[in-house]
């Protein structure tokens, strides 16, 4: 323990003896926060919604169908109670319910006028807006429908009365959805790159010989590497939300250790990976070039700017090796929803799992030779 704690000293005296380092790692993902969070494009589909159906009637079926039978939605099935369905939203397995009054059926028939309700989830306001629009439009087709069939003579005025929520994200403000993404991008950025940076850096400068001829054990060395940009990546993590909550009025609504116990274990993941690329590497530029390919590719697919469920499937079975996918799933949810271990297990352990392959790789890979 010792020897890892010498390790670190050494670390921190390199990392703040370079000013302009020490900038980059603290000033610019602030920047990058405050700009990346402002832009954004959606494309919606496959909208999975669940229903609630209280009437069980052959007229909420029919509604149902018009749901079920459109390109842009999925169905999920029908929940028993309104609670279970609020759950398949909160574990990310619904984007919509569908909910249906008891009696829907025979009020249509007596008094012609119905009620439904369509729950949101607004975490993503431009998608929330596309999904409400979908429904609505299918809902008012409906009506059209029904006009024909049980008033022949005319009717004015829809039957159907729409009240719309919007859960998560009430006032759908994109930069709500974004910039929850974009805090995984930047510690994915700077974890990556920093980790990457750490084991090149020794062989240009030469130093990794005089390392290599002492008797530090292998996992000591790789150890002193990690934990210094572990803990600065976590200091970043916590300046951008203080930014995310003060600048940009982000809601904090879950758990904050369950977030840094999260975070921590992604962190692991990342600079083993960036650490790993820096053992098959001889130059910063070889580096460079390698973990900027990555990086391109875990963040285009991660969820970031397009949904994953919109993506070829082809490309949503890459994304399960995709460690930054994950988190942004699980940052969003924390975050926003509130969401708790039990909501988040699933993606959680996958990282455990991912960081100790790739913490494995990355020592075994170091060949520490004289």
């Amino acid at each position: 323990m010792r020897t890892i704690i010498f390790i670190i000293r050494k670390e921190f005296t390199q990392i703040f003896r370079d000013k302009l380092m020490v900038r980059i790692i603290f000033l610019i993902p602030i920047f990058q926060l405050l700009i990346l969070a402002y832009a954004v494009t959606f494309e919606i589909k496959n909208v999975r919604f669940v229903t609630v159906d209280h009437d069980r009637s052959t007229l909420s079926g029919k509604l149902i169908n018009k749901f079920n039978g459109s390109a842009f939605f999925q169905y999920y099935g029908n929940a028993e109670n309104y609670e279970e369905a609020v759950q398949l939203l909160t574990r990310n397995k619904a984007d919509q319910i569908l909910m249906i009054e008891p009696d829907f059926g025979k009020k249509m028939n007596t008094e012609k006028r119905g009620k439904v309700q369509v729950v949101t989830n607004a975490i993503n306001g431009n998608a929330a807006s596309l999904m409400s629009a979908y429904a609505t439009s299918i809902i008012n087709d409906f009506n059209r429908e029904i006009i024909v069939e049980q008033n022949p003579t005319g009717f004015s005025g829809f039957p159907i009365d729409i009240k719309p929520r919007f859960w998560y994200n009430p006032e759908m403000d994109y930069i709500t959805f974004m910039v929850p993404g974009i805090l995984v991008l930047l510690v994915t950025i700077i974890g990556m790159f920093l980790g990457g940076m750490n084991l090149v850096k020794e062989k240009e400068i030469g130093t990794i010989e005089q390392i290599n001829v002492t008797p530090i054990k292998k996992f000591q060395f790789i150890a002193g590497k990690l934990i210094p940009f572990w803990i600065i990546a976590n200091i970043d993590f916590a300046i951008g939300l203080v930014v995310a909550k003060f600048v940009f009025n982000i809601p904090i609504v879950g758990s904050l250790p369950l977030l840094f116990f999260v975070v921590s274990v992604y962190l692991v993941v990342i600079l083993s990976f960036g650490l790993f690329i820096s053992t098959v590497t001889n130059t910063i530029q070889q580096m460079m070039f390698i973990t900027w390919f990555f990086v391109m590719v875990f963040i285009l697919m991660s969820g970031l700017f397009t949904p994953i469920e919109s993506m070829p499937q082809w490309a949503q079975i890459i994304d399960y090796f995709n460690p930054v996918a994950y988190f942004v799933k699980i940052n969003r949810m924390i975050m926003l929803k509130g969401s708790g271990f039990f909501d988040i297990q699933k993606e959680f352990w996958i990282l455990t799992a991912y960081g100790v392959v790739m913490l494995i790789f990355s020592t075994q890979r170091y060949r520490k030779t004289a």
